[in-house]
């Protein structure tokens, strides 16, 4: 699956990896639900990571078309609030 996160570039990431980045994403959900923001910086920063860890960078002169689409590390709640599908930033 490609990844895109927004101002970073895109990463491959491996099928057998998206039921953490799911679980990462439904406590990232939780916490824009509940407006809470601590839980929220943390829950973004650890999806973020892990993807960029477990994910494989593309050469920058590659553009695939990204499947996911993952907002930036500095984004507000209010931002990824208006990201969220009904499955979260992640589909499950």
């Amino acid at each position: 699956m490609i990844v895109r996160i927004m101002g970073e570039g895109q990463v491959q990431v491996a099928d057998g990896d998206l039921d953490l980045l799911n679980a990462l994403d439904t406590e990232l959900e939780s916490a824009i639900n509940t407006d809470d923001e601590p839980t929220f910086r943390s829950a973004l920063h650890a999806l973020l990571d892990k993807v960029r860890h477990v994910g494989k960078p593309l050469a920058d002169d590659t553009l695939e078309p990204s499947e996911l689409i993952l907002p930036p590390a500095d984004a507000s709640i209010e931002e990824v609030r208006e990201m969220l599908g009904d499955q979260g930033l992640i589909p499950g």
